[in-house]
């Protein structure tokens, strides 16, 4: 009865939202946070960690995720997975380029948020100086736990709008660090005894 009496009295507005009266602006980005295919950009030891992550045990397919695309033209996440070499950079910023928009990043790993134990010349020291990364997953490798955090994270905040409207404000990614689930830590010392 209060439902017919919401709708007398304020007419549609009276509905909750559902599939025929949201607004199709929520309909979109339910709709790409449900179907984002990820052009994989594994470049060492995160991209076998990814590629679990992928395998049936921890099923992609389920995020709308499982078609990992080879050709960027049909992908809208990038999940940079490793180190970047200097070499690599101007490759990994011509995939980005040839993206649909909207497209969203994904780093995978210390090296490819930070350069990791590769402080040198040869290593780009963090992804974000070549394309706006919106989520980093940590680790050294972080596991497929970590990666599906990073991925539930980046489809809510593709579902609530929330990055579109940071990246036509700042004209850089969300920048947004998930926690690392796999149980990897900081290592700890063991001391070893003397045997009796």
């Amino acid at each position: 009865m209060t439902l017919i009496t919401n709708i007398q009295e304020q007419g549609l507005e009276g509905l909750d939202h559902n599939v025929i009266t949201a607004p199709i602006e929520q309909l979109v980005n339910w709709a790409r946070a449900r179907s984002s295919w990820p052009a994989t950009f594994g470049l060492a030891c995160c991209a076998i960690e990814m590629m679990a992550t992928g395998g049936s045990h921890y099923d992609l397919a389920r995020l709308g995720m499982e078609v990992f695309r080879a050709s960027p033209r049909q992908a809208d996440v990038m999940i940079v997975a490793g180190r970047v070499s200097q070499k690599m950079a101007p490759v990994l910023r011509q995939i980005y380029d040839q993206m649909m928009e909207p497209k969203w990043v994904i780093s995978m790993g210390v090296c490819a948020s930070s350069g990791g134990m590769f402080n040198n010349y040869a290593i780009v020291q963090g992804v974000d100086q070549i394309v706006p990364v919106d989520v980093y997953a940590p680790g050294c490798p972080p596991g497929p736990e970590t990666l599906l955090h990073a991925i539930n994270t980046l489809h809510t905040k593709i579902e609530s709008g929330e990055l579109l409207q940071r990246r036509e404000e700042s004209g850089a990614g969300a920048n947004l660090t998930v926690e690392q689930l796999d149980g990897q830590g900081v290592p700890q010392l063991v001391k070893i005894g003397k045997r009796a």
